[in-house]
């Protein structure tokens, strides 16, 4: 672990009976995404990181500098912590320029005026932003807003930077662009960085690891291409968009908890299982499939929606299924509501790994 690295074990108890308690570490050069849904414990913890919130139990050090530790008597508030902020609503000071926005920071910590100044200049320069630096926030775009933002963060030296969903209130055109930047300039942040955000694709580009919390704890972490591959929920299944199911293997068949048996290709694995299945590999048909599809389902089409150049079905099949269909297939077929299909899919389609036990 680097000499930057951030450790936390967070216990907070909350009055409405709530309680976090996650462990978190975050190496010099690292970016971690913190994804969850709503009430899970997200905004509490990135207020414990913050200096915000105090720990009830545990420990919070920043390299070798331990800023919440309650048994010792130590609580570093947020003021005197180097950490850098990046909200979803930029939170920009409006009276002030860009330049003077990014100059507060390093004001903050004791520079003198002159020196913020041509400090920040350096950073909207980095930005690319040196042309709007006496232009206050109300004149700038979203983009460019939030560019500020985190020129902002990171001009003040911070030790840690905490991202607040920093993409959310852009557009999607702007969200691609300030998407591919800010991960430019996270991996060259020497500090470890957290990222709270409740988009997926945000998580899988900008991280490097992702810790998914539900209902105060830490349910799934680990690189993005192992949480989107083998999700260990309900909700992460349908974060990173996947059939997810939960049986018993044997001798290449599951037999789900929740009823219906999948063929699988993997004949060894047995015991406990998960099985995972993307959408896209559901074929749909009017009639009975014959060929090498292994598994084969029957049922009603419960729900439609379109998804940009796809559209999902929800069928009402043994087990429940979500299948991607091209919208010309999905005319072709004439899909709607109600109507009888047939899916099918290979055995080879299905991955599957073993259920951890709690």
């Amino acid at each position: 672990m680097s000499e930057a690295a951030l450790q936390a074990r967070v216990r907070v108890e909350r009055t409405n009976g709530f309680t976090l308690e996650v462990a978190l570490t975050a190496a010099g050069g690292r970016t971690v995404a913190v994804l969850g849904p709503n009430g899970s414990g997200k905004t509490t913890l990135l207020r414990v990181l913050a200096g915000l919130l105090p720990i009830d139990g545990g420990r919070v050090s920043l390299g070798d500098e331990v800023v919440d530790d309650p048994a010792a008597g130590i609580f570093v508030p947020a003021q005197r912590r180097a950490v850098g902020m990046v909200f979803q609503d930029y939170l920009l000071f409006p009276h002030l320029t860009a330049r003077d926005n990014v100059a507060f920071g390093p004001r903050a910590r004791g520079m003198s005026r002159a020196a913020a100044r041509a400090a920040a200049g350096q950073w909207l320069a980095t930005f690319g932003l040196a042309e709007f630096a006496d232009r206050r926030p109300g004149v700038l775009s979203g983009g460019q807003a939030q560019r500020v933002a985190l020129a902002r963060a990171l001009a003040g030296g911070p030790r840690l930077l905490l991202l607040d969903e920093p993409l959310a209130a852009l557009d999607a055109s702007t969200r691609l662009a300030v998407r591919a930047d800010l991960r430019r300039h996270l991996t060259g942040f020497a500090g470890p960085s957290v990222l709270v955000t409740h988009d997926p694709i945000e998580a899988m580009v900008l991280a490097d690891e992702i810790v998914i919390i539900e209902a105060g704890r830490v349910v799934q972490q680990g690189p993005p291409a192992e949480v989107a591959r083998r999700p260990r929920t309900d909700y992460v299944a349908r974060l990173v968009g996947l059939n997810l199911y939960r049986g018993q293997a044997d001798a290449g068949r599951v037999r789900l908890a929740g009823g219906g048996v999948l063929t699988i290709a993997d004949t060894a694995i047995g015991g406990p299982v998960l099985a995972a299945l993307r959408p896209s590999a559901v074929v749909l048909g009017i009639e009975e499939p014959h060929g090498s599809a292994r598994n084969t389902l029957a049922g009603r089409i419960a729900g439609l929606e379109l998804l940009g150049d796809r559209a999902r079905v929800a069928l009402d099949t043994i087990p429940p299924l979500l299948a991607d269909v091209t919208p010309a297939a999905l005319a072709e077929l004439r899909l709607e509501p109600g109507v009888t299909v047939w899916a099918s899919f290979k055995a080879t389609d299905v991955e599957t790994y073993p259920q951890l036990q709690e």
